[in-house]
């Protein structure tokens, strides 16, 4: 499923596309206050108006939560449509802030000196492990500039050539980050982590069955990624947590690096992988409008059930 990010643009010629993107330029000087209170107001108008988007988020929390009220349920999706909002301009300071004004809104909590100092003294590359909080993008440029170690990703070519360049733009533009294509072979990206590039992860998509375990998910079987724990057993990799925090008003993010994990990787990956889950719920349950809950987390379901959306 694509980002709604990527759906709001779908229907714009390439003109279209490029006068978006100015638009974003534009609103990435103003103050962050200001631009959180706009985007706080495309959120609320996005609620009504993306109306797939409204009913996937209810799914999902109807399955995750069946014991709350439905009303309960659905002012946590307006709530998170507002912070949804946020997100998609303040990506415009991303994109072309400065890295010095970006780095004032940034309060980083936890070791974030982990990477290098795993690399320095054991040799062990890291694996941040970073779930998708609508701030994620805030994580990735946390790691950027704000700790020693560079960084590596994987990355999803975008259907629309000039957002495909903006967003590479974007994402590289710091200068010591990799990206590497979903598609192509992972032989860079190893060789990359074993040059000593942390690797910036993200566990809590649904791609298919493939290579994947249907493991609990608040309760509900979901297809999830063996890679994390196969990939960290391969490359002797400590791993990291890594959880973005959106702050109220103009207050920026509060970007937290957990304690690396302990005892992880095992040898049963289907275990590491369920706790994983259990990890992200835990996180989830303290900031719960903030989970990119517009994803279609259960999209998967195990051989002769039923699909939920």
């Amino acid at each position: 499923m694509k980002p709604l990010a990527n759906t709001l643009v779908d229907g714009l010629g390439t003109l279209g596309v490029r006068l978006t993107l100015g638009l974003l330029w534009l609103l990435s000087w103003l103050p962050l206050s200001v631009l959180a209170a706009l985007g706080w107001g495309l959120g609320a108008l996005l609620h009504p108006l993306a109306g797939s988007r409204r009913r996937i988020a209810l799914r999902n929390l109807q399955l995750c939560f069946p014991d709350r009220p439905e009303a309960e349920r659905r002012a946590l999706v307006r709530a998170h449509f507002r912070w949804l909002g946020r997100s998609l301009l303040e990506r415009a300071l991303f994109w072309y802030a400065s890295p010095a004004r970006i780095k004032r809104h940034l309060h980083i909590e936890g070791d974030i000196g982990l990477a290098e100092r795993e690399m320095q003294t054991t040799g062990r590359p890291t694996m941040w492990l970073c779930p998708h909080f609508v701030g994620l993008d805030v994580a990735g440029a946390a790691i950027l500039l704000c700790q020693e170690r560079p960084g590596a990703s994987i990355y999803q070519t975008q259907s629309n050539p000039v957002i495909d360049v903006a967003m590479k733009r974007g994402r590289l533009r710091f200068g010591n980050a990799e990206i590497f294509p979903r598609s192509d072979s992972v032989k860079p990206l190893f060789r990359a982590i074993k040059q000593g590039r942390g690797f910036f992860n993200l566990p809590d998509m649904d791609f298919g069955a493939k290579d994947a375990a249907f493991v609990p998910f608040f309760g509900v079987p979901a297809a999830t990624l063996l890679a994390p724990s196969r990939m960290a057993k391969m490359l002797n990799m400590v791993v990291q947590p890594v959880i973005a925090e959106t702050l109220p008003g103009g207050q920026g993010w509060r970007i937290h690096f957990l304690p690396a994990m302990a005892d992880f990787p095992t040898d049963d990956a289907v275990a590491d992988t369920a706790r994983l889950n259990r990890l992200i719920e835990a996180e989830i349950l303290k900031r719960p409008a903030q989970y990119l809950w517009v994803h279609k987390r259960f999209k998967t379901r195990p051989p002769g059930e039923p699909g939920f959306y």
